[in-house]
């Protein structure tokens, strides 16, 4: 059938697995930093831009002219479970707060935030046929200036792991505010270096 078919390098370009959140990750050497915890259910990364229609109120003018068309905002968020719990993954949770200085099991909640409450998170997936532990392929998604918009909370349950759901959200910076807060990296792996 000439319309029941598959592309042939199909899984070359397959994404596996939920991935990782790291702290840090260089794309050029697919060095990975810090797991900020293990998750379970996998992740949830949605890029939702606005857009507004500068034609609709003009006499005469088709809805969603593609010349009237502007972008006006993106809302970059990645989602999850988280199943640890770490007091850096509390303080991360609770949006603004700090860890005791002389007590690293304490975590206060503050009422204001402030720069260092926004870092960046990486999200780091399995990607094509080739994903071995030196050359593996990837795909990298950056987000900067991050900052949990979803709150702390656990739910418990009976005979079952406690869990932290999770939403952080990409901000933009007023001292570069035409640049998206978020950025992609597609790697695909080659061959593993063979040992003799």
């Amino acid at each position: 059938m000439k319309y029941t078919q598959i592309p042939s390098d199909l899984f070359k370009e397959l994404l596996l697995n939920a991935g990782i959140l790291l702290d840090d990750f260089t794309p050029s050497t697919g060095t990975i930093g810090n797991i900020l915890g293990a998750t379970s259910g996998g992740l949830n990364f949605n890029d939702n831009p606005t857009f507004e229609d500068f034609g609709s109120d003009i006499d005469n003018c088709p809805k969603n002219t593609k010349e009237l068309k502007r972008l006006t905002d993106r809302d970059v968020k990645i989602s999850g479970t988280y199943l640890t719990v770490t007091a850096a993954s509390v303080k991360m949770l609770m949006a603004a707060a700090d860890i005791d200085a002389e007590d690293d099991t304490h975590v206060i909640p503050r009422k204001d935030l402030e720069d260092a409450d926004f870092s960046d998170i990486w999200w780091v997936g399995d990607y094509s046929d080739k994903n071995g532990d030196t050359n593996g392929g990837f795909v990298a998604i950056h987000m900067m200036n991050a900052l949990s918009t979803g709150g702390f909370q656990i739910q418990t349950g009976d005979r079952a792991k406690g869990q932290e759901s999770f939403e952080f959200t990409a901000h933009s910076s007023i001292s570069e505010p035409d640049t998206v807060p978020y950025e992609v990296f597609i790697q695909a792996g080659t061959a593993e270096p063979v040992t003799p």
